[in-house]
């Protein structure tokens, strides 16, 4: 392979949005363990790992919303009630405990079917519909709790939440893995995945080609809103009540992780893998910032230079490749060149007759 190749191809490399990311996270690895080899240690590794399972079940979901075009902001207090809904139905309605878990999805899938319906069939901004949403959803929290945590909670829930699987993680992890394994596979390589970046893309082409662009639509609002009930589960169970703070400024976390990660805001583009690396940055970057002493102040105006600075690079890294390969001309014809007109061949023609 000749050198010019071989640069080529390292160069092209870059136009995968995934490479960015994870050489950035390399960097910051690298950087926060030489300041700090306290950051390296297991316990802390662990910490990030266990938020990352928690927050990444909802941006698995939010992930597929933003492929689909629409975004959602209510995704922590769904969390939260969630959470606390099914600890009342466990503790002050005596529900058996997979009823009561059941019952804490439903809520979810039925907030994420009414933001689907309003912005879908009424027009709605999903901005204005999911903001709504969520200050509606702190409300029916504290509705539901009186402002006090849902507790005791059945031993079995604390048992699902201390439970250590592998390397002091648990079952959210588990299912963190898996589902993300699912929906990478599903989003890369199956109809239904093509499809979700097709409506993303252009809605009147998808539907001119026979997508049902509606019910993609609505069906990424009601998986988005299942998972964010599953974490704020999840988080109950590691907490072992149902405590109102449960899902607060996720969304936010959730938004910034996977635009970070290459997903866009504007639909059509973005992977899983990409999202996920995303969210595993701002979370190794935030830890990094905490054992090095810096305030927490500091901390949100770190995550806030990362977000832009992630959205800048991958803007100009869309212009240099996806843009310009677009926007370079064919090759003229040979005999076009240099101003020169294409050889009459029909004198030859009529000697040949």
């Amino acid at each position: 392979m000749s050198p010019r190749t071989a640069a080529a191809r390292t160069f092209s490399l870059f136009a995968v949005s995934e490479v960015g990311v994870l050489c950035a996270l390399v960097l910051a690895v690298a950087l926060f363990s030489a300041l700090e080899p306290a950051f390296l240690a297991e316990r802390n590794l662990r910490a990030i790992l266990i938020i990352v399972s928690f927050v990444g079940i909802i941006a698995i979901g939010q992930i597929v919303l933003l492929v689909c075009g629409e975004f959602d902001l209510s995704v922590g207090s769904v969390a939260g009630l969630a959470a606390v809904v099914a600890g009342k139905t466990m503790t002050a309605m005596a529900l058996p405990v997979p009823v009561a878990l059941i019952c804490g999805v439903l809520v979810g899938g039925l907030v994420g079917l009414i933001n689907g319906l309003v912005v879908v069939r009424l027009h709605i901004p999903a901005f204005i519909q999911t903001l709504g949403m969520l200050f509606i959803g702190q409300g029916l929290i504290q509705v539901v709790t009186l402002g006090y945590p849902v507790y005791p909670l059945p031993p079995v829930i604390g048992e699902i939440g201390q439970a250590s699987i592998f390397f002091g993680l648990g079952w959210s992890f588990v299912f963190f893995a898996v589902l993300a394994l699912v929906a990478d596979f599903v989003l890369r390589r199956t109809s239904l995945g093509r499809n979700c970046y097709a409506v993303g893309g252009n809605v009147e082409v998808a539907r001119l080609v026979g997508i049902d662009t509606t019910r993609y639509k609505i069906g990424a609002f009601v998986f988005v809103g299942m998972l964010a009930a599953i974490a704020g589960m999840f988080v109950m169970a590691d907490l072992a009540s149902g405590t109102t703070s449960i899902g607060n400024g996720w969304e936010l976390i959730v938004i910034a992780s996977v635009v970070v990660g290459g997903v866009s805001l504007f639909g059509g583009t973005g992977s899983i893998a990409g999202g996920l690396l995303g969210m595993l940055l701002l979370q190794v970057v935030q830890s990094g910032l905490v054992i090095s002493g810096v305030s927490a102040n500091w901390q949100q105006i770190a995550v806030g230079v990362i977000m832009v600075a992630a959205v800048g690079l991958d803007v100009l890294r869309r212009r240099m490749f996806v843009d310009g390969a677009r926007a370079e001309p064919a090759p003229p014809p040979a005999s076009a060149t240099l101003g020169q007109a294409p050889p009459d061949t029909s004198r030859a023609d009529s000697r040949s007759s």
